[in-house]
């Protein structure tokens, strides 16, 4: 007998006084139900979380500890990006959030139906060790239409949910898509059949310009209406909008421009990705934190694109050349949330919650609690 169970073995044998025996069972049964390598205080810390909100609010967090610093009073699940942190998997838990693990796995090998249930059975062993929610699947691959990836794709999907949901229960299973379902950057994914397969599917409407077919020329990084247009486009292909969570950008792209107009036209080197002659990794992203100490020292200042809805500003690096940083910020972000409302979308999300300064500096503490409250749906801000 070990130590852990000779103690226990010693407590329902003597019961401390004042304590009945039967309670005491019980109480013993509910820790070693958590797990007896529970790292919470609390033992029930470690039970998966059972609620499912109304609301989804969904983070990315990529590590590091400024997840102590975010807004828990919205968070409904937080998709770990960086190093396990159980410390924060017992925060988030005591908050009633979920926490779930990052899925991504090569598409040539999930063919094999042996490899899809391997893969999913290796997954599910660590969400439980590690007392995690669910998964969040971030396939980001290109995939051919009539491709055997095409089929093996959404075969994962449900096997995931179908396996997680039968081990872990309230789990969650969810898959990023790109912020439009037509074919963006050679995705050509069985939208409708994974929506059908998960819980939800996170959409990520930024990186927008990764695929520039027109001019090669700086612009927001997620627009107002193409951003709307891919969802109007989701729901034509008779997806619910319950299974749609908007995701939002907290950071932006930094490009250097081998010409500037007058008129703020910034000329981008030709950069092509996936068949498209230019695109957006002719510039660097950049964190909201960074763009928001830069914009006071620009030479341009704030300024605002009616076209696009978002806002953009113009600086000179010390060796002369010019930049542009298109990015969003509350005025956009706002703009978009709306878009949630009108349409009962599943909820609102952003990559990434570390891109926010959390040092306490008055300042960036109002620029940071702008951004969480702008996620907040109107009818919940009156």
């Amino acid at each position: 007998m070990s130590r852990p169970q000779l103690r226990r073995w010693r407590l329902v044998s003597s019961p401390p006084s004042g304590v009945p025996g039967l309670a005491l069972l019980a109480l013993l049964a509910l820790r070693l139900a958590a797990g007896t390598d529970c790292p919470c205080q609390e033992p029930e810390l470690c039970h998966p979380i059972r609620h499912h909100p109304d609301f989804e609010v969904f983070v990315f967090d990529v590590g590091q500890k400024t997840w102590k610093s975010y807004d828990w009073s919205q968070i409904t699940t937080v998709a770990t990006f960086g190093k396990y942190d159980s410390e924060l998997m017992c925060y988030a838990h005591s908050k009633g959030a979920r926490v779930v693990l990052k899925g991504d796995v090569s598409l040539k090998d999930i063919i094999d139906p042996a490899f899809r249930a391997s893969w999913i059975a290796q997954k599910l062993n660590l969400a439980k060790t590690q007392y995690m929610d669910g998964i969040n699947i971030d396939i980001e691959q290109e995939v051919n239409c009539l491709s055997p990836e095409y089929d093996a794709l959404t075969a994962l999907v449900k096997e995931t949910t179908d396996s997680f949901h039968r081990e872990i229960e309230g789990s969650q299973v969810t898959f990023d898509v790109a912020w439009s379902p037509n074919n963006i950057d050679r995705r050509c994914y069985n939208y409708t059949g994974i929506a059908d397969a998960c819980d939800f599917l996170f959409v990520m409407s930024y990186d927008e310009q990764s695929q520039i077919w027109s001019e090669c020329i700086a612009a927001a990084n997620a627009p107002y209406n193409q951003t709307l247009t891919g969802y109007n486009d989701y729901i034509k292909m008779s997806i619910n909008p319950k299974k749609l969570v908007m995701g939002v950008p907290w950071y932006g792209y930094d490009y250097t421009c081998l010409n500037l107009s007058e008129d703020h036209v910034c000329t981008i080197a030709k950069v092509p990705f996936r068949g498209a002659p230019c695109s957006d990794a002719a510039g660097r992203q950049v964190p909201y934190k960074t763009i928001m100490k830069q914009i006071n020292s620009s030479i341009s200042g704030n300024l605002w694109d009616k076209d696009q809805q978002a806002p953009y500003y113009n600086y000179k690096d010390p060796a002369g050349h010019f930049h542009q940083v298109w990015y969003d910020n509350p005025q956009s972000i706002s703009l978009k949330a709306t878009y949630i409302q009108n349409y009962r979308l599943r909820g609102i999300g952003m990559w990434n919650a570390n891109c926010l300064d959390y040092s306490g500096d008055a300042v960036a503490k109002q620029q940071t609690e702008e951004m969480w409250e702008v996620l907040k749906p109107k009818l919940l801000q009156r």
